[in-house]
């Protein structure tokens, strides 16, 4: 038997013993229905915070005061039913088959944001005007524990859909879990932790993430990026909290 008949056979064998099921309503089939396809709570783009991406922020923002380093913040769903099992399915289920999944709702939102301004004037997604991705990378502790980097994955689908290369320019060290953290203690968890491995200078940059809770993360990765010479840095992910 061939490697491409074994693997069929394999994939196969597995979904007859374990069907492929819905992450947001367990139906077995897809890993997002299209019922619940047809249902995914989008954050209207018109009326997110054009700076920290949060919903109904976009008069005034209770989340961010406008005072983000990020040019922009684009997320796709709220951090709650599916969005938060989109998250917690790929990252901590260990179902990298989502990372497709993710990435194609990241550009879906990408895609609306591009029809509203920035606080710079400038819309909020244009890929004409970008020169690469970036990503959140895991901590190497992160890395150990699940075998794999979920934004990695997602950034890669992600640089397929829109044309884009990808900029592998940080790395973190260690720092606390940062979902046991307030929003101050974030801040500090991250000061000094993220460094940039890459030459960023003068490039227009796309940074990826899963999960924008604080701002904590994208803010570190951010301000490490336009030290390193960076133009600007726009922001976009799968979920929103506020």
């Amino acid at each position: 038997m061939h490697v491409p008949e074994l693997s069929a056979a394999v994939e196969s064998a597995q979904e007859l013993l374990w069907p492929t099921r819905c992450v947001a309503c367990d139906h077995p089939g897809e890993l997002l229905c299209e019922e619940c396809r047809g249902t995914l709570p989008w954050i209207d783009q018109r009326w997110a915070c054009p700076a920290c991406g949060a919903p109904f922020g976009t008069l005034t923002c209770t989340e961010c005061k406008g005072d983000w380093l990020v040019r922009s913040c684009v997320c796709a769903l709220p951090l709650k039913g599916v969005g938060a099992r989109l998250a917690t399915c790929l990252k901590d289920a260990h179902e990298l088959r989502l990372a497709p999944v993710v990435a194609a709702a990241i550009a879906c939102a990408l895609d609306e944001a591009a029809a509203w301004p920035a606080n710079d004037g400038r819309p909020r997604f244009d890929r004409v005007a970008l020169d690469a991705l970036c990503f959140v990378p895991a901590t190497r502790a992160a890395y150990r524990r699940r075998g794999f980097d979920h934004m990695e994955l997602v950034t890669r689908e992600l640089s397929w859909l829109l044309s884009l290369p990808v900029a592998d320019a940080l790395v973190r060290e260690e720092g606390r879990d940062q979902r046991t953290l307030g929003r101050r203690e974030r801040a500090r968890n991250l000061e000094g932790t993220v460094e940039v491995v890459q030459d960023v200078g003068g490039l227009h940059l796309l940074l990826a993430d899963d999960v924008v809770t604080t701002g904590a993360s994208v803010g570190a990765c951010t301000q490490a990026l336009l030290e390193a010479g960076a133009a600007d840095v726009t922001v976009c992910a799968l979920a929103r909290v506020w």
